[in-house]
This record gives structure tokens, C-alpha cells and sequence, in this order.
């Protein structure tokens, strides 16, 4: 049923308030500026952030650690409830919530989180420097620490026994914090040792019950065999073992008291996931050379320094097996001559190194050192795993296949054979680039081949990296390595456009000045435009215009454009210095609804820009800061006022109705109603619908969409979500917004109510009287007080008047027997001067001075808030008065805050419980 449709002007920009649910332990003020929330860890924290605003306000909640802003480590939350289950102490930290919706500048509130905890303690014992290591003899001065992890600061105690031991409380005991770690750990000097102090030892540490922490407590015993550990290694060090072998690592505790705990350690901080340990042993089953490194036992037991013991794990390796050949060093050639040297030089990296050994072979057989032939190993430090072959004044016979052999003396490794061919076709390399292959002209995506061709013999391994500038190679390396002169790159993109280097390496070929060479590449990429799309809305007979422009291109030139409707050619042409082309609709007709698309085109392929030209209203923006936006009208029936604004409402022809559905959440079937709008629709304008006959306690779900004159599209749809109300349940008022929940001041009163904190509070005030925070404490937060200053006098009245509420019948047929409210706030009556604060409850129909009694006080009450709750029984639709007198002087300021209204009796007392 329509009840009427009106409109006001209500574009906002957003405000924003954050309230905690969860499990907090407390929330408080700091500094006026940010309000400080305390949870415990494990608990649930959940903050919202309650927005205002029109259209309604993007939200996005961020946080900052300290002094470091880290964003959430999963990502930041783009909605109104910030959730995180079972809170760690990491996740503390300072949180803000940021509301935005194009009007003003965004607005942002943060709130501190203080997450709470408290670890085990851990006591360690120490001797003093210098004395027995081994044990705590008698006549020994030893120290025990305490520490725990903690958030507040953790308070220390220390028991013997049962007794408690304190500063000045035994002459041969001293407790007291390191100046280095103050407040950090508690430290127990036993002077001396005597007998009594061989005991068991408590530590107790505590954070004071904050959050409901427990104390927890460690024991200690000390005995005259308390002493430190010590262990040893059953195993090599190094220990050298093939790939493929299991290798296991005893340790043993070969003393210590209390027994000490053993652990492993390696020097990647991680042990192998395949590794097993198992009291005391390391295995490492199947070991690879990543499972090589320095493993460590360590044994602790709190008492003293921890042992510690390692051994080094070389696991037995042969690779990259490489070779390059040195013409004669003393004549200015590259070539290969007979009757001049020549060096033939075989590297290989081998672990452990001092396995290493080399053989040469000539021919398949075995060759050895001579005058002629020198066989020398490189100095390990110079040039490690290098064998060299010098032949001496080379001859005919002297050509053939040399063959370096390299091994592990430990065997069990494949040996890695090099061959090397000395003949009279061994020649240096040259490198040229093929013809046709430079520059080289390809379009974005493809794969292209850079070519170099390397001659010689034997032909070396090519090099590419970038010569025109220092960049990356595809491969994210600075250089590729190529063994047939080839560079094969996939998907090649614009950026890769450049000179690209080819150049031989030392390796597999001659140890000579490198030869290289350049190839040009040029990537070529179809136009980048703007915009890729866009929506243009419009109505009939008005012109639209429509532009794409060209961002960047390659080739840049020859670019021709082509308009189309659809498939339809409206225009083309080419450009000529401008980079942008247009085309305007001068006249739009039904016809020319449609998809518009622009391609631009160069050699590369088409860049296209996309317009959706449509008669399709923009979407309803529904209005979420509606005052009571929920009534009942009969028993188990209730209604809801739905509004929103229209979205650029003279972007197309004037929206002459609304279609809206309606349907219960969870069902199909929509039912369907048209709503008329008279008259165009002015941007800001609220539109107001009132749902009626809903059904408690089902919940609904709206959508509406605009319907224009011509209604050629479906237009833009939107949905809104309505629940079930719970009457007064949810009415709460603590004065914090400046439309102070709809209360409005009394026209026929002295003087009127005033809003006002702490903060904000004038320097001038009365002393001795009124509030210094509102109920809660907090210096920021709003309440509601009479000023009594001059030039109020005694008995002059200030009337606040509450929103009229509606009364939910019991029948059908009537009120027999009135509905219970329960009606409470707080208020703070503090001076020598105080008056009276009287409470009314007035009735529809009644004029405000017949308005009943409910509640009333008079005289100074002490500087503290108190709670009043009072049951008020209706028959009608009502509204509560709150009215202030002025006592006999100035210091007689009377507040109230947190004004509450709930369905049902109040609790038995209903009492004025004190704040």
C-alpha cells in the first residue's frame, strides 16, 4: 500500500563511529584521541564501523603496527564488520576504518587494539663467573632467572617452598632486576649456598587478573648435583657419504642436572622434512647434496650455558664439466701452429675438492706427464678443480682427441669424461650475423628467434645479454648461454624491443678475445586506447559525443580509424598529427541505442574502444540513515519506510514510475507493483515509499528499478534488505550525533538543553559542578546538561523532548491491558546548587503540561553517574520528557546520558545502580 511519496535533499558526506561486540576487557580513552580496546589472546575481536552518508559510503578498515604501517597481512577488509577469530598478539596494533562516497573528504576513526597474554615463565641458573662448572658446591653463589613473554608487564614472585621469598627477608638471599632488562625478568642471588637453600623454587609470574589471565608458575629444584649440561658426538667430522646413503648423527648427554633436553639444528635453520629424530639421533635418510651443511646438537636443561656440538655433512659431488683451449701465449696469434705450445685446460666443480683427480687420455690411452706433454692441477685457491695440458713445441703426430678424466678418490660418483680434438682444422671461432636476421621485425606474442652464427672449431658456447642498456634477460639472468648461437625468446612483449648481444665464451672453445656481434629487435603492438569502454547514457533526441584516443603504438604511423553502429560502417579515415578521433550523434533516435566501437588500426593489429549508448536509467541509491524506519500497525504486522535518491536523474528521459518488488528472503516468487512520480526528479531529492502489511517475524528483500518515459531498457536495478523489527528493543541515545536521536527542545520553556563533552568543554565552566566525562568516562563522548549560569534563574525550566513511539497492541481488538516498556538513562547531579530533574512520559493527544510523572529527583547526588530505570505502561503513542530546574545558584549543572527504551518490565530492582 502506498502512504505517500515526498522528497528532500539529503547528499551527505560520510561520518563515521566504530563499536566493538567480541570479547573485550575493556575499552578506554588515551589522549582525546584514540580509544584503546583490550582483548585477551585467542578471543574473538570484532570491531564495526557505523557509517552516515548519502550515497552510501564505501568502508575499507587498514592497520598499522607501531610505528610501521603494515597493511593486513591477508589483505585489507572492504566491509563494515572487521572479524578476526581467535586473536594473536601480533595482530595488536592500531586499526582504522576509512568511509568514503565522493562527497567531502573520506572519513576515518581508528580504535587501538591491545591484545593481552602471558606465557609460561622459564627459570634458568647461572653460577658465578669464574667458580666450579661442573656442579653448585656447597658455598656457591648462584642465580636464578626469571622470564616470561607478556603483554602488560609481567610482576615476578619468588617462593622457597612454601615461604615467599622478598628483598631484606633472608640475609643470604637477594632479588633484583637487571638494570639491562628492567621490568623484563626477576633475578634470585642465593649468597653462598647453605643447606636450606638446596629447595624447590617457584616462580610465579602475573599481570594482575587483567582480562581474566591466570598467574602461572614454574619449579625449580635445586640440588648439590645441579649442574649444567654436557654432551658429546659419536660421529666424523666432516662426514663425507655419497648421494643416495643414510646417515644418522648420535649424540649423547654425557651429563647435566636436571637431564638435558636434546635438539638438532642445521645451518639452513630448517631440518630436511625427510629427517628423523629420535632420542637424541638424526637420521637423513637418502641424502641429496641440498641435505649437506653443519648440523648441530644442542643439550639444555636451564642451568648454565647450553652445549653445543657440530659436525659438517659433504656430500660426495661432480659437475659442469667444461674446457677451453690457449694458443701460444708468446706470439700475437689466436691460431693453432705446428712447432709453437698450446694448452689445453679441464675444469670441473667436486666436492669435497681435495678428491679431485684427473687423468689425461690421447686416443683412448692412458697419457702421461713428460717433457712435452706437462700435465699440472691448477692452485685449488687460484683457480679451483682445473687440470692444464701443455704440449710443447706441437707437431703432426702431436694431433689427435685428448680426453680429460675427472673422479673422486672416495668413489662412488660417475666419473665426468671431456673430450678435446687438437688437428689442423682447430681454429679460433668467428660470429656473423645471418643476412636478413638484424633487425628482426615482430609483433607482440609471437616467438622469435635472435640467430648468430658461430664458426670454428670446436665451436664455444654463445653469450646474450643486452647490449643497449642494463636490463634483465626473458629468463630474469643477466646472460643466457646458447650451444647452437641461437636465442629463442616466447611471447615476446614491447619491452623486449633493443639491441640484443651474442658473444663467445672462454668455455668449450678458445681461451681468446671474445668475438660478438649485435641483433636488433623490434617489437611491433597494435594501438593502445582509451577508453576500452564506457557507458553513455542518454536520452532520445539529444547528441552524443564520443571520443578514442591513442595512448601509444608501434609502428606509430600508417594508423587508420573505422566507426561502427553494431556491424554497421558509420565513418573512417586516417590520422594525421592529431592522436584522437571523434563522432558525434547528433540527434539520438531509438536506432541509435546500441554498442559504438572504434578501432584503430596500425600494421601490429587494432586497438578498440567500446561506448554502450543506452537510454537506461541509472540505478536508485537507497537512503540507510532513515530515522525509525519501522512501525507496527496490528499484531504480527508491521511497516517500513523505504527511501533513496535518484542517481544523475537528467542523465536520460524523465523517470515517470518505479517498478518494485518485494519478496520474503528465501523465496522465488517476486510480487510487483509500479510506483508514479509526478513531476521530474530533482538530483538529492528523497524519494519516501512506505511498505505496509509486512509480517513479523519474516524479513524481506526490496528491489526497484526507474522506469523513463520511453522504458526502451530494463534500467538499472537495485536491492535492499529488511528485517523483522524488534520494537524498542534497539532504541539506545547516547548524544553522540549532533542530531541528538530526534529529541527536539520544549518552545514553551525558559532555556533549552545543551549538548556537549568533555573535550569540547569551554574553558570558562562552572567549578564544582556538572560532569567530566560523559557516563562512560570518556573525555570524547556527548551528553545532555542544563547550563545554570547567569542569566538562569531559580526554577526556570528546560524541557527535553523524546521522538514519538508507537505502542504495539497485544489483540486486535485493542488495548486491555497496556504494553510494559522499561525506560532508563543515567544521570549526574553533582553541586551545592542542584535543583530538580523530573522525568514524564506524555500520551498522544495530551498537551505537554499534562504530560504524567514518572520519575523525579532533587539536591546534590555526588560527582559520579548514576542509572535510573523506571516501567511506563502506554496506551497510546508516546513520547518521554526530560525537565531540568534551576536550583538557587550557579553550580547546579544536572546532565543525563545513554537514554534507553526496551519492550517488557524493567528488572527487579529496577534500581539506581551507581557509575
Amino acid at each position: 500500500m502506498l502512504e505517500g511519496v515526498y522528497c528532500q535533499g539529503v547528499y551527505a558526506p560520510p561520518t563515521v563511529r566504530i563499536v566493538h561486540s567480541g570479547h573485550a576487557c575493556n575499552v578506554e580513552e588515551e589522549r582525546y584521541t584514540e580509544r584503546v580496546y583490550t582483548i585477551r589472546e585467542g578471543e574473538t575481536l570484532e570491531l564495526t564501523c557505523l557509517v552516515t552518508g548519502h550515497p552510501r559510503p564505501h568502508i575499507r578498515w587498514t592497520k598499522t603496527a607501531g610505528s610501521v604501517s603494515d597493511r593486513f597481512q591477508d589483505t585489507s577488509v572492504f566491509n563494515e564488520t572487521l572479524h578476526i577469530a581467535k586473536i594473536l598478539r601480533h595482530q595488536g596494533g592500531r586499526y582504522y576504518c576509512k568511509a568514503e562516497n565522493g562527497l567531502g573528504s573520506p572519513a576515518i576513526k581508528s580504535i587501538r587494539v591491545d591484545v593481552y597474554y602471558l606465557d609460561d615463565p622459564v627459570v634458568t641458573v647461572h653460577q658465578s663467573i669464574g667458580e666450579a662448572k661442573e656442579q653448585f658446591y656447597y658455598e656457591r653463589t648462584v642465580f636464578l632467572r626469571c622470564v616470561a613473554n607478556s603483554n602488560p608487564p609481567v610482576r615476578y614472585s619468588w617462593h622457597r617452598g612454601r615461604d615467599v621469598l622478598s628483598q631484606g627477608s633472608d640475609k643470604g638471599v637477594e632479588i633484583y632486576e637487571p638494570f639491562f632488562t628492567q621490568g623484563e625478568t626477576k633475578i634470585l642471588k642465593l649468597k653462598n649456598l647453605r643447606p636450606k637453600d638446596y629447595a624447590n623454587y617457584s616462580c610465579i609470574a602475573s599481570v594482575r587478573n587483567v582480562c581474566g589471565i591466570p598467574d602461572r608458575r614454574v619449579i625449580f629444584r635445586l640440588t648439590n648435583k645441579t649442574a649444567s649440561p654436557s654432551i658429546k658426538l659419536l660421529v666424523e667430522d666432516p662426514i663425507v657419504v655419497n648421494p643416495g646413503q643414510t646417515v644418522s648423527l648420535v649424540c649423547i648427554a654425557t651429563g647435566g642436572e636436571p637431564p638435558p633436553t636434546l635438539t638438532w639444528s642445521s645451518t639452513s635453520e630448517k631440518l630436511p622434512e625427510k629427517s628423523v629424530v629420535k632420542d637424541g639421533t638424526l637420521t637423513l635418510p637418502a641424502i641429496t647434496s641440498e641435505d649437506a651443511g653443519v648440523y648441530s646438537c644442542i643439550a639444555s636443561n636451564n642451568v648454565g650455558n647450553p652445549a653445543k656440538k657440530s659436525t659438517t655433512i659433504i656430500v660426495r659431488a661432480l659437475k659442469k664439466g667444461r674446457f677451453w683451449i690457449t694458443p701460444d701465449p708468446y706470439h700475437n696469434d689466436d691460431n693453432i701452429q705446428i712447432g709453437r705450445e698450446v694448452k689445453i685446460s679441464c675444469q670441473v666443480e667436486a666436492t669435497p675438492p681435495e678428491e679431485l683427480m684427473f687423468s689425461w687420455l690421447k686416443n683412448g690411452r692412458a697419457l702421461r706427464s713428460s717433457e712435452r706433454m706437462v700435465i699440472t692441477q691448477t692452485d685449488p685457491d687460484i683457480s679451483p678443480g682445473t687440470t692444464n695440458l701443455d704440449i710443447i713445441d706441437l707437431k703432426f703426430t702431436d694431433f689427435g682427441t685428448y680426453t680429460c678424466v675427472a673422479s673422486l678418490r672416495g668413489g662412488g660418483i660417475p666419473e665426468i669424461s671431456i673430450d678435446v680434438n687438437i688437428s689442423s682444422t682447430t681454429v679460433p671461432p668467428s660470429l656473423t650475423v645471418p643476412r636478413g636476421k638484424s633487425p628482426l621485425v615482430v609483433r607482440e606474442g609471437e616467438t622469435v628467434e635472435l640467430e648468430c652464427l658461430v664458426s670454428g672449431k670446436p665451436k664455444p658456447i654463445i653469450l646474450w645479454s643486452r647490449a643497449d642498456k642494463e636490463v634483465l634477460m626473458p629468463d630474469g639472468s643477466m646472460q643466457m648461454e646458447s650451444y647452437d648461437g641461437v636465442l629463442r625468446i616466447v611471447n615476446v612483449s614491447r619491452e623486449m624491443t633493443g639491441s640484443y648481444r651474442c658473444q663467445t665464451s672462454q668455455y668449450n672453445g678458445f681461451n681468446v678475445k671474445p668475438r660478438e656481434a649485435v641483433v636488433e629487435l623490434i617489437v611491433q603492438y597494435p594501438p593502445a586506447v582509451e577508453p576500452a569502454w564506457s557507458e553513455v547514457r542518454q536520452g532520445l533526441n539529444r547528441p552524443v559525443a564520443m571520443s578514442c584516443r591513442v595512448l601509444r603504438a608501434h609502428p606509430s604511423r600508417v594508423l587508420r580509424y573505422e566507426w561502427r553502429l553494431g556491424s554497421r560502417l558509420l565513418h573512417a579515415g586516417h590520422f594525421d598529427t592529431r592522436d584522437e578521433t571523434e563522432y558525434t550523434v547528433r540527434t539520438l533516435t531509438r536506432e541509435g541505442y546500441g554498442e559504438y566501437t572504434c578501432d584503430i588500426i596500425n600494421e601490429a593489429g587494432a586497438g578498440r574502444c567500446t561506448f554502450l549508448v543506452t537510454g537506461k536509467a541509472f540505478a536508485p541509491e537507497f537512503y540507510y540513515d532513515t530515522y525509525s524506519p519501522l512501525w507496527q500497525n496490528r499484531p504480527r504486522v508491521y511497516g517500513f519506510k523505504l527511501q533513496w535518491t535518484q542517481m544523475n536523474p537528467d542523465a536520460v528521459d524523465r523517470i515517470m514510475a518505479y517498478r518494485l518488488g518485494i519478496r520474503q528472503t528465501g523465496q522465488q516468487r517476486w510480487w510487483e507493483q509500479e510506483i508514479p512520480v509526478e513531476g521530474p526528479i530533482q538530483k538529492g531529492e528523497l524519494i519516501t515509499y512506505n511498505l505496509t502489511e509486512l509480517i513479523r517475524p519474516e524479513a524481506y528483500e526490496v528491489r526497484l528499478t526507474p522506469i523513463t518515459r520511453f522504458d526502451i531498457y530494463p534500467s538499472s536495478t537495485i536491492t535492499h534488505p529488511i528485517n523483522s523489527p524488534s520494537f524498542f528493543r534497539e532504541f539506545h541515545c547516547s548524544f553522540e550525533e549532533e542530531p541528538i536521536c530526534m529529541f527536539t527542545q520544549d518552545k514553551n520553556d525558559n532555556f533549552d538543553w545543551t549538548r556537549q563533552s568533555a573535550a569540547t568543554r569551554d574553558t570558562k565552566y562552572t567549578p564544582n559542578t556538572g560532569p567530566s566525562g560523559d557516563h562512560s568516562g570518556s573525555k570524547q563522548g556527548f551528553y545532555m546538561y542544563i547550563e545554570t549560569s547567569r542569566p538562569r534563574k531559580e526554577g526556570e525550566k528546560a524541557r527535553l523532548l523524546s521522538p514519538t513511539f508507537n505502542v504495539a497492541p497485544k489483540n486486535p481488538y485493542g488495548i486491555t491491558n497496556p504494553p510494559a516498556y522499561c525506560f532508563g538513562f543515567y544521570y549526574h547531579m553533582y553541586g551545592k546548587h542542584i535543583g530538580t530533574l523530573n522525568a514524564f512520559m506524555k500520551q498522544k493527544g495530551q498537551a505537554t503540561s499534562d504530560a504524567s510523572p514518572v520519575w523525579s529527583l532533587t539536591g546534590n547526588q555526588g560527582e559520579r553517574w548514576r542509572q535510573a530505570k523506571i516501567s511506563i505502561h502506554p496506551t497510546s503513542s508516546f513520547q518521554v520528557i526530560f525537565e531540568g530546574i534551576r536550583g538557587p545558584g550557579i553550580e547546579g549543572d544536572i546532565a543525563i546520558d545513554d537514554v534507553t527504551l526496551e519492550e517488557g518490565e524493567c528488572p527487579d530492582p529496577p534500581s539506581n545502580r551507581m557509575y
